[in-house]
């Protein structure tokens, strides 16, 4: 590729890779400004690890990287086995982590600058034409710091990286993709956390709103509400607001509240969240009330 290209047309990215051995996680978070990196950078599989491939991305980079992870290949042979017959090597950024947290980074000694990598315990971090390199650093200090789920941790990670500098360029897109075996929907698949801003002023800030959301829809609270008295109060109330009932004069939870609240939850996909008892997911009248 042509290195004298303009500058503008380059994919200016910032990525962590990372696994909880613990738990069986493994993932990529990734904000840039370019359109839908999360179509470009993150590649994942669950018990085998992942891979972020970046600066003039070479796609092949994902599946063949975690095709060689899982031959049994450690991270950085999988890196020099990528690289090794790819003349666009010196314009490359990857990032390989296995499920058991072993990492390795590589950056190609023509990519922009800043662009550079860190490792770290059970991650690496990375860069290109990034601002200094406190944004990779503190990408790396923010997620050895955090606690949780891996994606929760992923997304305080490329939140640090962003407030620290971030890409020289702007911001436009991010994504969040984190994989554990039979944690996908229904638990058919391994796809715990598969999110993408494909556009957006504030990328990580948005990623984050669907976050929530998506923790809201992926699992029913622990915290059960019995539909009674004030709670009681606020269900009939909203249903009448999203007119499913016709009436405010409902003193207990009769059939009719029932049938007006079942179908409120499957109309918005709280499938998960039903209960055939007299309870409502606290989650569910939390955002039954801001109907």
């Amino acid at each position: 590729m042509n290195k004298k290209m303009d500058k503008d047309k380059l994919v200016a990215t910032f990525s962590i890779v990372a696994a909880n051995p613990e738990t069986g996680e493994v993932g990529v978070a990734v904000q840039s400004k370019f359109l839908a990196v999360g179509s470009v950078v993150p590649w994942a599989k669950a018990n085998v690890g992942a891979v972020a491939t970046q600066s003039w991305a070479n796609t092949a980079y994902g599946p063949e990287g975690l095709e060689f992870l899982e031959k049994g290949l450690s991270p950085d042979e999988v890196i020099d086995k990528l690289i090794a017959d790819d003349p666009g090597r010196s314009l490359r950024q990857v990032a390989v982590v296995n499920a058991d947290g072993e990492a390795s980074a590589f950056t190609g000694h023509e990519c922009y600058d800043w662009a550079g990598h860190k490792i770290g315990k059970h991650h690496s971090c990375q860069g290109n034409i990034l601002v200094s390199e406190e944004t990779v650093s503190e990408m790396s200090r923010a997620f050895e710091e955090s606690e949780g789920p891996l994606a929760e941790r992923l997304l305080i990670a490329i939140s640090a990286a962003q407030h620290a500098g971030g890409d020289s360029r702007g911001k436009q897109s991010a994504a969040v993709y984190v994989l554990q075996e039979g944690a996908g929907y229904g638990g058919y698949n391994d796809v715990k956390v598969d999110l993408r801003v494909d556009d957006h002023p504030e990328p990580i800030e948005e990623l984050r709103r669907l976050y929530e959301l998506h923790k809201m829809y992926a699992a029913p609270s622990e915290e059960k509400l019995a539909i009674e008295e004030n709670v009681l109060e606020t269900v009939v109330e909203q249903l009448v607001k999203v007119e499913l009932l016709e009436s405010l004069d409902h003193s207990s939870y009769d059939e009719e509240v029932k049938e007006a609240l079942k179908t409120f939850v499957l109309r918005e996909n709280f499938d998960d969240h039903w209960s055939e008892e007299a309870l409502i997911d606290e989650s569910v009248l939390k955002y039954l009330k801001k109907q």
